[in-house]
């Protein structure tokens, strides 16, 4: 049984001490300096006197405000305001922790799931949550259809639980029972590993029953490619989480009030939610500046000390990311391992670190951080050695080198890589000092980049990377080397089946040897190089005195500490 005697109520309490920390760390941020406000007058007051309207700048609209047909930030970071699945996760970790679910336990086999459920929980519209609900959700799940299943739609259903009700075969899920009120049973079809971590996304929140069905949330329209929003999903979001939806002006901002009777209790100082949207990375931080937000995400590496010498707060993640160099074998040169090894002696990840990316970054040995099971502290790494890189480049028939498409993304910033042309520059010098010739291909990010080097062939060495959704190791390197993909254009079934065998087992006690193992064949094998665990930073008004920062992104703002 999971222990939950000394777990909070609801999210408020479990990460107040996280929160004072998150405050002390931002205050030792602040060197001098103060922004002037141009917020709008007769904003709401919160607790204790403070303007209680945080308004925060969104990158973007989100995908969806029904987060099971979602995979975005921008989406889950306003679904965390308002949804709660039954599982959470322990403050400033990527750790699994009860949410709805107080505790759990797992049948001997891994086949058995029995959750005991808080009680007088309610939904935004009155209706009960309870075990019927959590059967109504996983059950909605199981029988997406049509285009639901689609990677546009359902991606985390479709990728973590293999299959739904038209192919239980491939399924994971086989069944949910509601025993009583508080106590829902789910079975499994083969046993997941990570199927408790799993729980803690967005995508596998708690939506009520009756507001799903109301709003024709199953009602699907449009194509894989370009799906339509139901009704549900364009309107009437309806969670159990502290903050409750009000509107959405498409294109400008999305609006959400507190939850007064949230079965967490207390009074969060924050009251009003505006995420504003602004697409430009210049422009987020001049509003900053000017007083016409109180924070945003994913700060510029070279803007971080700038906005703290004027008194701003930089919030850096602790890192759950990787960013990597991927090799293509289609491509003759990149089929031969020698020269894969070769093009990991021929980088400096230290100088890359401290030449392109944020603060914190660490850099990486392998495909998940070190925080994740299976982190194997022996595996076999490539040092810096640009004479071993020529000689291995000689031993492979390229004496004197050998040209190669680079492929990149323009026009985006992502956590792992938030400014991916300097990256590219930086590993491109290194790459021709030891004769490695590239051919620059760059592309725009969407839809461009990631359909040249995700579907296709036609790409050789590229840049792409991860932000680890949970805490498990298949999140990470079963994602990347599960399966054949046209990304990496190899085939290798002992990895495969090694993955697919490490996905299956119960306890960790037994699961990490076999981690170990397929890291440290992995980092033989060189199907890519990692290169660093970037530690994106977020930025916000000195009236912020603390933000639950969060690895994996699970911020609630009803946890945010203002300042009078």
């Amino acid at each position: 049984m999971f222990p939950a005697d000394s777990v909070r109520k609801g999210r408020s309490a479990k990460n107040r001490a996280s929160a004072l920390t998150a405050g002390l760390a931002l205050s030792a941020l602040v060197l001098s300096g103060c922004a002037q406000s141009n917020r709008e007058e007769g904003a709401d007051s919160g607790s204790e006197g403070v303007d209680g309207t945080f308004v925060f700048a969104a990158s973007s609209d989100p995908k969806s405000l029904d987060p099971a047909f979602a995979s975005d930030g921008e989406t889950f970071r306003v679904s965390r305001q308002m949804f709660e699945g039954l599982v959470g996760t322990e403050p400033g970790t990527a750790d699994p922790a009860p949410l709805l679910a107080k505790s759990w336990e797992s049948s001997e086999d891994g086949m058995t799931y029995t959750f005991e459920l808080e009680e007088g929980v309610k939904f935004h519209d009155g209706t009960d949550f309870n075990a019927e609900a959590v059967c109504a959700n996983f059950d909605r799940w199981y029988n997406f259809s049509g285009i639901q299943q689609a990677e546009s739609q359902a991606y985390y259903y479709g990728m973590l639980f293999k299959g739904f009700s038209d192919n239980p075969e491939a399924a994971t899920y086989k069944s949910c029972e509601a025993s009583s009120d508080s106590q829902a049973v789910v079975t499994l079809n083969k046993p997941f590993a990570g199927f408790v971590a799993a729980l803690s996304l967005p995508a596998f929140s708690m939506q009520s029953p009756a507001a799903l069905e109301e709003f024709g949330a199953n009602e699907s329209s449009g194509t894989a490619e370009a799906p339509e929003l139901t009704e549900y999903a364009k309107g009437h979001p309806t969670g159990t989480g502290p903050y409750k939806f009000d509107g959405w002006d498409v294109g400008n901002q999305i609006t959400l009030s507190a939850n007064e009777d949230y079965w967490g209790g207390g009074e969060p100082q924050v009251t009003d939610i505006i995420f504003r949207v602004i697409d430009d990375p210049q422009a987020r931080r001049q509003s900053l500046e000017s007083g016409d937000i109180d924070g945003y995400d994913l700060v510029a590496p070279a803007d971080t000390q700038s906005l703290a010498d004027a008194g701003f707060k930089v919030v850096p993640r602790d890192p759950f990311t990787i960013l990597y160099l991927g090799m293509n074998q289609q491509v003759k040169e990149l089929a031969d391992p020698k020269v894969r090894q070769a093009i990991a002696h021929a980088i400096d990840k230290e100088a890359l670190v401290s030449q392109t990316l944020p603060e914190g970054t660490k850099v990486a040995t392998q495909f998940i951080p070190d925080v994740v099971n299976g982190y194997n502290e022996d595996v076999t790494t490539y040092e810096y050695d640009p004479e071993k890189a020529k000689a291995l480049l000689a031993e492979a028939g390229y004496p004197d080198g050998f040209s190669v498409d680079f492929n990149y993304p323009t026009g985006v910033s992502r956590p792992y890589m938030p400014t991916p042309e300097q990256v590219f520059t930086n590993l491109s010098a290194q790459l021709g000092e030891v004769g490695i010739t590239v051919n620059e291909q760059p592309n725009k990010w969407s839809p461009d980049y990631l359909d040249r080097v995700q579907a296709g062939s036609d790409h050789g060495l590229h840049l792409l990377g991860w932000t680890g959704d949970y805490n498990d190791t298949d999140n990470f390197v079963g994602v990347f080397f599960g399966q054949e993909k046209p990304e990496f254009g190899f085939n290798n079934p002992e990895i495969f089946a090694a993955l697919e065998e490490a996905r299956q087992v119960s306890t960790l006690e037994e699961q990490t040897p076999l981690y170990e193992q397929i890291n440290e064949d992995i980092a033989k094998f060189v199907p890519a190089v990692p290169l660093a665990h970037p530690a994106p930073s977020l930025a916000f008004s000195e009236r912020v005195e603390s933000y639950p920062a969060s690895p994996v992104s699970d911020e609630v703002f009803s946890d945010i500490k203002l300042t009078k």
